[in-house]
């Protein structure tokens, strides 16, 4: 494990066990979060997994998997070797399954086979745990806790949810256990615990009764009641993810590009990041304008371009003796030209201007601030992946 503060994410990565990747949706999170892991996998070694909780597929195309789910996939060493490159170590990819894991979840938290067959038999339970608020947030933090205790993995890059959501994700295990001890959820389950309801609870009863059926809340109270025998269990684990988030094997990066909306979302993350006192580690810049922009040399030609065209054109262009005179016809056409391409590179340099300027902000907390340029094309394969990560690799 590297000492000191990481100079570069392949220090960053080298030094840690759990990277998450945050950002808000259109950014290229996924993308990053699986060409950061190709890259360990190539040049750090070890077994790394890419784990996305994201329900968008994009992250199997770039891998060259066909499918795959909570069971972790090894990507093939052939897709390396196509891309001119021998891994030093192993990549593996695997997607959340929600309903696979709550069902994981139910048989180890379960305080017996009786109280596990019923959660599971239980009419509402798939329901409740596809759509419920917080299971899909809750039970990717289950997962990347299980996976890391397994010691399978060296290293764990996990895709969260956009921005907002990660948030969820961040907090899903303190508000799970907050719901299983709540006065909602005592007050839905009271009368099937004591056939003694109070006069001034009665109404609510009668009033739930005809608007949902007594079957419905009976079946809830009998889901949430077999719930709460797993209530320990549940507070544990949370208590064990939040000291595992804060741990200094565990690091943050916020993925954005240097639009106004997204610069927004990275910003904010990066304080939430900052008021939990997680380790934010990096920050990727993805679509960045080339560097060339900010040159002053080529600012100034630019300029001469726009201000001396017909000037330059004239000298280029000889001039034609002829009856008609195509030459002069050219050296317009020439001009035009020539002011248009100033023009243009001086109008991207003011924006690559303000761009410097917001990745000097957004670098003043992490460790490590990469960017990777404009490419030609969608990434949907492993040497794409590697060409981005080796932009921000060292």
């Amino acid at each position: 494990m590297a000492s000191g503060t990481p100079s570069t994410f392949e220090q960053l990565l080298a030094s840690r066990e759990i990277v998450v990747t945050c950002g808000s949706g259109g950014v290229g999170k996924t993308t990053t979060a699986a060409a950061l892991g190709a890259m360990a996998a190539s040049e750090l070694g070890g077994k790394v997994l890419v784990l996305t909780v994201d329900p968008a597929r994009r992250l199997a195309n770039a891998l060259g998997i066909e499918r795959f789910g909570n069971v972790e996939v090894r990507v093939d060493d052939d897709l390396f070797h196509q891309a001119g490159v021998e891994p030093r170590g192993e990549l593996w990819a695997a997607m959340l399954d929600t309903k696979e894991s709550w069902d994981a979840l139910v048989r180890l938290h379960a305080p017996d086979e009786a109280t596990r067959d019923a959660i599971l038999a239980n009419p509402l339970y798939q329901n409740v745990t596809g759509k419920f608020v917080q299971s899909h947030d809750y039970i990717a933090m289950e997962r990347l806790y299980e996976i890391h205790a397994s010691g399978r993995y060296d290293l764990i890059i996990v895709d969260t949810p956009p921005t907002r959501n990660a948030l969820d994700f961040l907090e899903a295990p303190e508000r799970m256990a907050d719901f299983f001890s709540s006065r909602l959820l005592r007050w839905l389950i009271a009368p099937y615990r004591n056939r003694l309801i109070s006069a001034a609870s009665k109404p609510f009863y009668r009033v739930a009764d005809a608007i949902l059926g007594a079957q419905f809340l009976a079946d809830i109270a009998e889901f949430f009641i077999l719930f709460q025998t797993m209530y320990d269990g549940f507070v544990e684990r949370a208590r064990a993810v939040e000291r595992l988030l804060a741990d200094r094997r565990t690091t943050f990066v916020v993925v954005s590009t240097l639009e106004p909306a997204p610069v927004a979302e990275a910003e904010f993350f990066v304080d939430a990041l900052s008021t939990r006192s997680f380790n934010l580690g990096g920050v990727v810049l993805n679509k960045v304008l080339p560097g060339y922009l900010l040159d002053p040399g080529a600012a100034e030609v630019a300029g001469r371009l726009v201000a001396e065209g017909p000037k330059l054109a004239a000298e280029m262009v000889p001039v034609d003796s002829g009856v008609d005179d195509t030459g002069s016809a050219r050296r317009e056409v020439l001009a035009r030209v020539l002011a248009e391409v100033g023009e243009s590179f001086l109008n991207y340099r003011v924006v690559a201007t303000r761009e410097a300027e917001q990745r000097s902000e957004l670098a003043r907390v992490p460790d490590v601030v990469g960017t990777v340029p404009y490419f030609d094309a969608d990434i949907f394969e492993l040497s794409g992946l590697l060409a981005m990560g080796r932009a921000v690799w060292r």
